[in-house]
């Protein structure tokens, strides 16, 4: 009597195998576990770069002008009978800070108005301007001429003097106004060829003419009111 066949019983192949520390597993692109490139990282940090100057030169440009409304040094005028206080405001001292913030803000908004030279020439005329706010406001204020002016028209002397000259800080609220755009012009200067233009869609062709008109389907010549609207539009529906 022979003993029965025995059945080999392998081991079924399972799709699951295991794969050394570190492997990718079969079938899968090497590509998906590389980390981002260097364009996607400098991408991220030309629009922190862009926002940050937008940021920095919008509440400069705020600042100087605020601050060119407000008082900037208080005094007294002797008169006979007393002393009579006097008063000025920022652009009663220096108009320039108040002018300047002005082509800062306008400057800031060409810049993307513009490309290659032409936005290193703006972002450079808005890191002038903003250094000239700072200067304007460093020296304003200490200058009393316009406090004198002053004080001579409401007394009506001439090189009148003032009295307990006393300055506020709105002198260097628009310094640091300045300091803002200035900021802002430096980073349109060194970041500004990775920041985005205007779209060209608006642009004009160089000969003067707009971009090309796009042609309209062929119509239908099955459809009678296709037929209509092509000869509305002054088109031989039969080409």
């Amino acid at each position: 009597m022979s003993a029965a066949p025995q059945t080999r019983t392998d081991p079924e192949p399972s799709d699951e195998t295991e794969l050394p520390d570190g492997a990718a597993p079969p079938g899968r692109d090497a590509a998906e576990d590389a980390p981002a490139g260097p364009a996607r990282g400098a991408d991220r940090g030309a629009r922190r770069s862009l926002a940050l100057a937008l940021l920095a030169g919008a509440a400069g440009a705020g600042l100087a002008l605020l601050a060119s409304g407000r008082i900037w040094a208080r005094g007294s005028a002797q008169l006979a009978q007393g002393e009579l206080p006097r008063s000025v405001t920022g652009a009663d001292v220096t108009g320039v800070p108040g002018a300047l913030a002005v082509v800062g803000l306008a400057a800031l908004v060409a810049v993307f108005a513009v490309r290659r030279a032409g936005r290193t020439a703006v972002a450079a005329l808005l890191a002038l301007s903003g250094t000239g706010i700072v200067a304007a406001a460093l020296l304003g204020n200490a200058d009393t001429s316009a406090l004198r002016e002053k004080a001579a028209t409401a007394v009506g002397l001439a090189g009148a003097d003032v009295h307990h000259v006393t300055h506020t800080g709105w002198p260097w609220v628009a310094a640091a106004g300045g300091l803002l755009l200035l900021i802002a012009g430096l980073l349109a200067l060194v970041r500004g060829r990775h920041w985005p233009a205007m779209s060209g869609r608006y642009e004009r062709t160089p000969g003067g003419a707009r971009g090309p008109r796009r042609t309209p389907p062929a119509p239908d010549l099955d459809r009678p009111e296709e037929i209509w609207k092509s000869l509305d539009r002054g088109e031989d529906p039969t080409r």
